[in-house]
């Protein structure tokens, strides 16, 4: 029987987060959200969701302003199909699609979810639906990064990226993997930092140089000053983000995903001026669309560390939260089905 024609549940699977102060999930069932009447809300029905590295500890470090507004179901990075649908909207019952839904929202790690038109686009017709899921908030993440933040112009065809040299740290992460295939895309010549295991990878994305962060001193290889970057876009935070201040060229461009660039910013690069910060992802179904042009081009694609069942979704966490994902880690909810 095909899952997405039965009738709606009363209840569902979920995974349920009791504690804010606790990273510690059940798997539960909870009853099935309805959509707002008069709103801009879907029901989803889930098909795959992509795990983000800490997100169970947001809801202490980053608590919501009404704590009773919203069940801690975690899992923000979905993709499914739609159920209900405003009549208003542009997405029909039936269309898949997929979304990086708002933090102050309930997540999305059920069977049934809710989002709202804005976040909203039709997932890529040649990804898979475990590789739809790996798109959203990394993929947003890094086009936010480069055509907002950076001043590389609104798109990948803008032009103002063409004779750039981009740096990204973390380049073998979610966004990092981004950054990458954007940035080149864009017409810049790009420079990733990872792990040697990952470099094969990373220059095939589209770096046209590939650093080893065990083995390169960034503030050494930055002696040459013909190897600045014009952009740097930080995917790692913490000792890669204050590395990282020695590659950006004077009168340049540091992005950081993970923590504000000044935090961090070293003794030497005091006189550096660099325009700098740190940003959140706000979801934007525009630009996903825009995005799923770009795969179904064949332009570039996401990277999937791992696919779990929705059943072993403490595996899967611990493996989004080692460090060590290559990618994004996926929970597949109709794998067994």
């Amino acid at each position: 029987m095909d899952p997405n024609s039965a009738p709606i549940p009363t209840t569902a699977r979920a995974l349920l987060q009791q504690d804010p102060a606790s990273p510690t999930l059940i798997l539960t069932t909870l009853p099935v959200p309805h959509p707002t009447p008069s709103s801009n809300e879907h029901l989803l029905r889930v098909h795959a969701l992509a795990l983000c590295n800490g997100e169970l500890h947001w809801p202490k470090n980053f608590p919501p302003a009404d704590p009773g507004a919203k069940t801690l179901v975690p899992g923000y990075d979905v993709t499914g199909t739609v159920v209900l649908a405003p009549p208003s909207s542009p997405f029909r019952p039936g269309d898949e699609v997929y979304a990086r839904t708002k933090y102050a929202h309930t997540g999305c790690a059920r069977d049934y979810t809710i989002a709202v038109t804005e976040e909203l686009a039709r997932r890529p017709k040649r990804l898979s639906w475990v590789e739809s899921a790996a798109v959203a908030l990394s993929a947003q993440s890094a086009w936010q990064a480069l055509f907002v933040h950076a001043g590389l112009g609104d798109d990948v065809d803008s032009g103002l990226a063409v004779g750039k040299r981009v740096l990204v740290t973390g380049a073998s992460g979610g966004v990092g993997v981004w950054v990458v295939q954007l940035a080149r895309l864009a017409g810049a010549d790009v420079v990733g930092v990872c792990g040697s295991r990952n470099a094969d990878m990373v220059a095939a994305l589209g770096a046209g140089e590939v650093l080893d962060y065990r083995t390169t001193s960034l503030q050494d290889w930055a002696r040459d000053e013909r190897k600045m970057a014009d952009v740097v876009i930080d995917c790692s935070g913490r000792k890669a983000l204050e590395d990282a201040w020695w590659t950006v060229r004077d009168g340049g461009v540091l992005i950081s995903i993970v923590q504000p660039p000044e935090l961090v910013r070293p003794y030497g690069c005091s006189e550096k001026k660099v325009r700098n910060c740190f940003f959140i992802m706000q979801p934007n179904g525009a630009q996903l669309g825009r995005i799923t042009e770009l795969v179904d081009a064949g332009k570039c694609h996401p990277v999937v560390d791992s696919v779990w069942r929705f059943e072993d979704f403490e595996k899967a966490y611990e493996r989004a939260d080692g460090g060590q994902a290559v990618g994004k880690v996926v929970l597949d909810l109709m794998m067994g089905l």
